[in-house]
């Protein structure tokens, strides 16, 4: 998988996401809304996946690499959030 350059755009289409989901903030529970979110994701990524193989072989072969980078780049993302939330407490 390459690298995504973290532009204006990268940074809208997280928010049109972020803004979709706080509309159900007051009609379901923040846990379940989170919980959407990150299977759609997993669905979304998935379908990137088979679409980029040409066929089963392959998309067998990509598959443990697929996963192991979306896991890194959730991680990366999620501790620099964290962080980002903890610097607001220091203020």
């Amino acid at each position: 998988m390459s690298e995504i350059t973290r532009d204006k755009e990268f940074y809208e289409l997280a928010d049109e996401h972020i803004a979709l989901a706080n509309t159900r903030m007051n009609q379901v529970k923040p846990a379940k809304v989170s919980a959407t979110m990150l299977f759609a994701t997993a669905r979304f990524n998935a379908f990137l996946i088979s679409v980029s193989a040409e066929n089963k072989a392959q998309m067998l072969l990509d598959k443990e690499p697929a996963i192991a980078y979306f896991m890194q780049e959730y991680e990366k993302y999620l501790r620099e959030n964290i962080d980002e939330h903890l610097a607001q407490h220091d203020q």
